[in-house]
């Protein structure tokens, strides 16, 4: 409800309406979600560079990276689907459309040298978001569809599959003169494994099923995910010592895309006992490492107050990636369902900070706001609350039960111009819409010289 207390002010003889907007969430009510949502999302666009004179379309203000700008919108397409708000539709096809870059591979050109594999996935699946939501394909001569792009994004993430160290895996960084380049961390990893999962439920495609199968098993094999009775995702390792010196950090945006992939898995598999264990044994490390009291937490930085601007914004993900879960997996919502709900309102209480009365906290524990504030803390209030809706629409669509947008599998084979080793694959052709036939590629690896040449 919005609160205005006038106050007159004698010695300027004028009158002075201070506007209060608390949240006052009711997560039983949709339209008490989205309107709350609705002033979080505004909050959000404060940073948003795009609609600002001289400002780059798709991007937010320094200090928030690429990857989060791609994190944001996947957020704010859930939001333009679960509301049915057509507020910021046109905003956020123009965001995709512009920072997939002219190739369409989300490698645009203000991106190409400091691009990692993690950043180009976190957009990856945004644009699945895109794809699977039904978001009006872009037009325009020779633009392809947003499942095009989602395509592209894997092929070209895929190519880079790096099997001469540590077994497999793709590396942190595309480039080698980027800090980094030696360390193969989950984000990279896991964002490959869902865009695979996805892929394949999509299309039909079980190709794409055997690729996210064989990322999860390197997964699994090298250590950076330990499947026991509550399971472990971890950061990564460097290949100087074969990605045996484990990072045992945990964040909650690894585990909930690790756990977001396997209950596509499911889905995708029909239910299949083996991926059944997988998400639930994920999902009770979830429920076990990023919840306190009911309510959603950062566990490795948040108790400790050194949350950088990056992590601040890792329980968005994660409670999108919850809300997918007990949409792939319905035997999850019994579990899910009230973490949300409590986190929500724990959230919720947070949002009343700042001029403009809605500014959300990063503590939801805190039950008002806690003092931090920016990008990270609205999309993550925006992501937990907007979640209460996820069972009220339909699930995720398939091309075979009303998902529109063009593919093409082929795509971004063309523009593969890293020097990491690119990876052999073979799509075998299928009859389903989008599951074109993927041409081996032939695999080099770039000398630093030839990488220069390409530039």
């Amino acid at each position: 409800m919005t609160m205005i207390t006038c106050l007159w002010t004698a010695a300027v003889a004028a009158l002075y309406c201070k506007i209060s907007l608390a949240m006052d969430l009711d997560t039983s009510d949709a339209t008490s979600i989205c309107y709350d949502t609705a002033l979080i999302q505004g909050g959000m666009l404060d940073y948003y560079e795009g609609t600002r004179y001289g400002g780059t379309v798709g991007m937010f203000q320094s200090p928030y990276y690429w990857w989060e700008a791609g994190e944001a919108f996947g957020g704010m397409i859930e939001n333009w689907f679960l509301c049915q708000n057509d507020t910021y539709k046109s905003l956020i096809s123009e965001a995709l459309l512009y920072q997939a870059g002219t190739s369409y591979n989300f490698i645009p050109d203000n991106q190409t040298m400091v691009e990692g594999n993690d950043d180009q996935g976190i957009w990856g699946l945004t644009v699945m978001d895109a794809v699977e939501r039904n978001l009006t394909d872009p037009t325009g001569d020779n633009v392809p569809g947003w499942l095009s792009m989602a395509q592209a994004v894997f092929n070209t993430i895929w190519a880079r599959w790096d099997s001469a160290n540590c077994g497999g895996g793709v590396r942190w960084q595309i480039f080698t003169w980027n800090s980094g380049y030696n360390y193969k961390n989950t984000i990279s990893n896991a964002c490959l494994f869902q865009l695979a999962a996805r892929l394949g439920r999509y299309t039909g495609n079980d190709t794409y099923l055997e690729v996210a199968d064989e990322v999860f098993t390197w997964l699994v094999d090298v250590g950076y995910v330990v499947l026991a009775d509550t399971a472990n995702v971890f950061d990564g390792a460097d290949i100087a010592d074969n990605c045996t010196d484990l990072t045992k950090l945990e964040w909650s945006y690894n585990h909930g895309v690790v756990l977001g992939g396997a209950a596509y898995m499911y889905n995708a598999t029909n239910g299949t006992s083996e991926w059944e264990t997988r998400v639930t044994q994920l999902l009770n490390g979830a429920t076990t490492y990023f919840f306190k009291d009911g309510i959603m937490y950062e566990m490795a930085c948040q108790d400790y107050k050194t949350c950088n601007n990056d992590q601040r914004s890792f329980k968005s993900i994660f409670s999108r990636m919850l809300g997918f879960t007990s949409v792939m997996a319905p035997f999850t919502a019994d579990t899910i369902n009230p973490l949300i709900k409590t986190s929500a309102e724990g959230a919720a209480t947070t949002c009343n900070g700042g001029s403009d009365g809605h500014t959300c906290g990063l503590n939801w524990q805190a039950s008002t706001h806690d003092g931090y504030y920016g990008l990270g803390e609205q999309m993550c209030a925006l992501e937990v609350i907007q979640t209460l809706l996820i069972h009220d629409r339909p699930a995720p669509y398939k091309a075979s039960n009303g998902g529109t947008s063009e593919g093409n599998a082929n795509a971004g084979l063309d523009t593969l111009t890293t020097n990491v080793l690119k990876n052999e694959l073979n799509i075998q052709q299928k009859d389903r819409a989008g599951a074109a036939i993927i041409t081996a590629i032939v695999l080099v690896a770039l000398t630093g010289g030839a990488i220069w040449m390409l530039f």
